[in-house]
């Protein structure tokens, strides 16, 4: 069953944008979660997602316990590698580094994954993860081994690759803490030539952000270091 992925494709349809707020589970506060969570339920949020390009603790069951706990919100599972797999949550991104040619996370990862989550109830979406040039070296680079990309031809090339091989999502990612955002001729060539889902996320800092990621042609849009650095991002005008 992919109720995930449906209600994605749905919204596509009906040109309804979505908004998800990435957590770094090394980055909670856990003497004021629940603060977050209270954040997190009055947020425009459709979706929640969890992970990073390195995760050291060993409480992200318990983090998306506690979020499920108050917040009904979909869960997704964005990992950098298999020890952030969590059967708490509803779903997870089944990155595949496409802008890169390191084979752990082509396939490598995967493989390593795979019987785990066959046995799981999370809802695998195959997802396209392309990293584009930021203007900073990002998390990802350091730890994947690979150069962003920049040539926009190219990138749209490995999406629409992306698609062919059968990715059900293309991710088009900046970095967590980039410095700058996708560009938006980027993601309009980019969705132009699409059929699947475009999520686009890294270095967006605020609402007109957003939405100009949006117009742009992103069907969801990802804010990560924004939230985590001030609770109240979508309060301010």
């Amino acid at each position: 069953m992919q109720q995930l992925y449906n209600d994605i494709l749905s919204a596509k349809s009906q040109h309804r944008k979505l908004l998800a707020i990435l957590l770094d589970p090394d980055k909670i506060d856990w003497e004021n979660l629940n603060l977050l969570i209270g954040k997190l339920c009055d947020s425009p949020a459709t979706h929640i997602f969890i992970g990073g390009s390195l995760v050291f603790t060993d409480r992200i069951d318990e983090l998306i316990v506690e979020i499920k706990d108050r917040c009904h919100l979909p869960i997704l599972l964005f990992p950098g590698n298999p020890s952030q797999i969590s059967h708490e949550a509803d779903g997870i991104l089944f990155l595949s580094l496409l802008s890169g040619r390191n084979p752990d996370f082509l396939i490598g990862h995967h493989v390593k994954a795979a019987s785990v989550l066959r046995n799981s109830n999370l809802e695998i979406i195959p997802t396209g993860y392309l990293l584009i040039a930021s203007g900073s070296q990002t998390a990802v680079a350091k730890v994947s081994g690979t150069e962003p990309l920049s040539d926009k031809e190219e990138i749209v090339s490995t999406a629409i690759a992306g698609q062919m091989l059968g990715t059900k999502l293309i991710y088009l990612e900046a970095g967590s803490g980039a410095k700058n955002p996708v560009a938006t001729d980027v993601i309009s060539s980019v969705s132009e030539n699409l059929e699947i889902p475009l999520i686009v996320g890294g270095g967006i800092r605020s609402k007109s952000g957003i939405q100009m990621a949006f117009d742009a042609g992103a069907d969801l849009v990802v804010i990560g270091t924004a939230f985590e650095n001030d609770l109240n991002f979508f309060e301010h005008d």
